[in-house]
């Protein structure tokens, strides 16, 4: 005789044993669910990241000014409140500021470019000489060195010679060029005039406890990429100038023009300074030979022992502290994404972002 269980009613357990009343997650071992648990989070925060990346490359018209524009802001922004304090309106200040940005910025540029000019040609024709040194004493090793460099006269000629040639066609990008600094510096003369009313502006939106949140972390990411700026210009142009001048008591010719590439190169963390310091030890071998290129080099890595031991402790030791390893994932990162553009960007705006979880981590271990 057996016993019919009525429909609808819950499964009998094993065994024919009690009905089983726990959730089906329940059933898994604490281990899984752990992993699964894990497991979707990850996926989420890599979806949302995934998809912030997605829309912040395709809105790049207006992303990288607005970038381009905090950084500047970030660099300046001292100078605003100095004026006030003398009298000064702050609109003003703010656009006094923005036609001393415009100035620096060109008078930069020209001096770089300047140098580059009258330098690239002795550069790349010290590049082909280095590597046949290179191939004489290194061999097949060598003779790949010496065409990877040979090829790179070329290539620079035939980039000058697109870039000419190109100049109508390229009008498109040149307006784009335009009109993303026109914003960026409207940008700035905005963020410099208006900036000390962000907090405000932002508890008018925004909850108490909330509205006190994104303001702290607004502002520490604003510190973290000030300093990241600030310190690194600096640096930069420490480098820059002890460079140079080592180089030209050694006679290397186009001296002015690898200071500048030692310059730009500073704002691209590891791989700027190894790049801009192997051309200048290898223009130095092309030019006076071995002994040449080790005291080039001996003056390169005094220079980079210098920045490292003394300038960036000194100068940065304000700001947010990155590890070197965060720092070539994220420049590499930034170049995967936009190019050389990116790489530069990758750093300030990854010390903004550990600027805000240092915020984050700070309120969530506060009890109260």
């Amino acid at each position: 005789m057996s016993v019919e269980r009525p429909s609808g009613g819950p499964p009998a357990g094993p065994s024919g044993g009690p009905p089983d009343h726990r959730r089906p997650y329940l059933m898994l071992p604490p281990a899984v669910r752990q992993a699964a648990a894990w497991s979707v989070a990850v996926i989420l925060l890599i979806t949302v990241g995934s998809l912030v990346v997605f829309a912040l490359v395709e809105l790049r018209a207006a992303t990288v000014p607005f970038v381009l524009a905090l950084l500047g802001a970030s660099l300046l922004y001292p100078v605003v409140p100095w004026m006030v304090r003398r009298g000064v309106s702050r609109g003003l200040a703010a656009g006094l500021t923005c036609v001393l940005l415009v100035a620096a910025v060109a008078g930069v540029i020209v001096l770089l470019v300047n140098s580059l000019v009258h330098s690239a040609p002795q550069i790349a024709g010290s590049l082909p000489a280095a590597g046949r040194r290179l191939a004489e004493w290194l061999g097949p090793f060598g003779a790949k060195v010496e065409h990877a460099l040979a090829n790179a006269k070329g290539e620079t000629n035939s980039l000058v010679s697109t870039l000419t040639n190109g100049v109508l066609s390229g009008l498109g990008l040149l307006t784009q060029l335009i009109t993303g600094a026109v914003l960026a510096l409207a940008l700035v003369f905005f963020f410099l005039r208006d900036g000390h009313r962000t907090g405000d502006s932002i508890r008018a939106h925004l909850p108490g406890r909330g509205a006190e949140t994104v303001v702290a972390c607004a502002e520490r990411a604003f510190e973290a990429m000030a300093g990241f700026m600030r310190g690194t210009t600096l640096i930069a142009l420490i480098d820059a100038g002890f460079i140079t001048v080592g180089l030209l008591a050694l006679g290397v010719p186009g001296a002015p023009g690898l200071g500048a590439l030692v310059f730009m190169g500073a704002y691209i963390p590891f791989v700027g300074a190894f790049l801009s310091g192997t051309v200048a030890v290898l223009v130095a071998l092309a030019d006076g030979g071995l002994g040449t290129a080790l005291w080039a080099l001996g003056v390169v890595l005094t220079v980079q022992m210098i920045e490292g031991n003394i300038l960036q402790p000194i100068i940065q030791s304000r700001t947010v502290e990155l590890h070197p390893a965060t720092i070539m994932v994220a420049v590499v990162a930034g170049s995967g994404i936009a190019g050389i553009l990116g790489a530069l960007l990758a750093v300030p705006v990854c010390a903004a972002g550990m600027g805000v979880i240092s915020v984050l981590r700070g309120l969530g271990s506060d009890p109260g």
